[in-house]
């Protein structure tokens, strides 16, 4: 009962990610909506493996934290470069 509410909670929080995502008005504010998103589906993995008690999603869970946090990290970079590393500024 409180698991699957609290799967209605986080997919809601994940579906108004997705419209600052899209809104924007920024590139800046579209790194962290996508950053906010990458941490709402990892603590979704993680209830959703409590809810049907199958730990093997805990392990996608912590894929998906890790995916998350290299994304963060090469957005953030493209941000202060201004472009894609590969072109010489």
């Amino acid at each position: 009962m409180f698991g699957t509410a609290l799967l209605g909670m986080l997919g809601l929080a994940i579906m108004l990610g997705f419209v600052r995502l899209a809104r924007g008005p920024s590139l800046p504010d579209r790194a962290v909506a996508l950053d906010f998103i990458a941490s709402l589906v990892v603590g979704f993995t993680g209830v959703f493996a409590v809810v049907v008690d199958a730990p093997v999603f805990l392990d996608l869970g912590l894929v998906l934290a890790l995916v998350g946090f290299l994304g963060t990290v090469a957005f953030a970079r493209y941000i202060e470069k201004g472009g894609p590393p590969w072109y010489k500024s």
